[in-house]
């Protein structure tokens, strides 16, 4: 099978393409450049440093000739903050591709699609009375991108949606998402305060995993969940502190109410730099206290197999903090 994949550098994608070689499958791919010193292009793989959304459809139709399969694992996530509306960016690198790359797909012959996207569709679909699309643009613009995904599905035309979890792993040469995150908890110095629930996993080379079986399994237009580890965030920051080498700093599980405070606090700081955040961080304590869980069934079906996990997340932290410590320049998620 001939596959294009837009993407095919980033920590998901390259894992992805990997499988997609080991399996033998010609790859196309398109990345922003530049490319992570480190990494080795797959066998099978023709690699273009290009801004695929610069592309005419001509030019497209050009580069999908040949293809039976397409990967979409670009667009941005929760972390991009910007101007208000916020929806309007999510939809311009998340949504508004689809409504290009998939009819010209179409048109090429292409037969099965993949979009990456976000456990909370699901989360979105089994717990509606939060009403999650109503009070996080990130959350509507990821079921908003199912929508617009499965529209183009029939009969010949194949159309999954991955909804990915917490995902560990690093890649040589590229920034880890857990940056954010592990600066937050390194700046609380005798006490870890964070929300009771937890959250489903899986290793970045397991999402890999997920998406070539996607690609080769699905019929028809369907949203699977991954997840291979649940943990509550008590177990996570348990690891997370072991990586920062602070095996005996106590993690204080505190009420919703207390985290409001703070997330309150933080939305008043965006608002005045005119800044709106993907979630509305006042309400999203009603899922962040959850456990956000998901059985691993799915991701077996999809081919899903065994992983390290812990170490997956003691490298993703490790790396985390020596770029904060040491500035090192490592390649930042990208998306024009």
């Amino acid at each position: 099978m001939k596959v294009m994949l837009i993407g095919g550098t980033g920590l998901l994608g390259y894992e992805a393409a990997k499988i997609l070689s080991k399996n033998n499958h010609e790859i196309i791919s398109f990345a922003l450049p530049p490319k992570p010193e480190s990494i080795t292009i797959p066998n099978h793989m023709e690699l273009i440093l290009k801004n695929y959304l610069t592309l005419t459809e001509e030019e497209l139709l050009k580069y999908m000739e040949g293809c039976e399969g397409l990967i979409f694992a670009a667009g941005i996530d929760e972390r991009v903050e910007g101007a208000p509306p916020i929806y309007d960016l999510y939809y311009e690198y998340n949504i508004k591709p689809l409504h290009k790359l998939l009819p010209l797909a179409k048109k090429a012959g292409v037969k099965s699609v993949v979009v990456l996207g976000s456990y909370f569709s699901y989360f979105n679909r089994i717990w509606p009375k939060l009403n999650l699309t109503k009070h996080h643009p990130y959350i509507k613009s990821r079921v908003d991108q199912e929508k617009a995904a499965f529209s183009y599905a029939d009969e010949n035309f194949n159309v999954a949606a991955v909804e990915i979890p917490y995902v560990f792993g690093i890649q040589e040469g590229r920034r880890p998402v857990w940056t954010i995150l592990v600066n937050e908890i390194l700046k609380m110095k005798r006490r870890t305060y964070w929300t009771k629930g937890g959250t489903a996993m899986i290793t970045a080379r397991q999402v890999g995993e997920a998406i070539y079986g996607a690609l080769i399994k699905n019929k028809g237009a369907n949203s699977y969940p991954i997840g291979y580890y649940n943990m509550t965030w008590v177990e996570m920051l348990e690891i997370f502190n072991e990586a920062l080498d602070r095996n005996n700093h106590k993690i204080v599980t505190i009420p919703n109410f207390l985290y409001k405070i703070y997330a309150r606090r933080l939305t008043r700081i965006n608002k005045k730099n005119n800044i709106e955040s993907g979630l509305n961080l006042v309400e999203f304590a009603k899922l962040q206290s959850k456990n956000q869980y998901i059985e691993k069934d799915i991701s077996i079906n999809l081919g899903v197999t065994d992983d390290d996990i812990k170490k997956a997340i003691l490298d993703s932290v490790r790396l985390s903090k020596k770029v904060l410590e040491e500035e090192l320049d490592l390649i930042k998620m990208k998306y024009e």
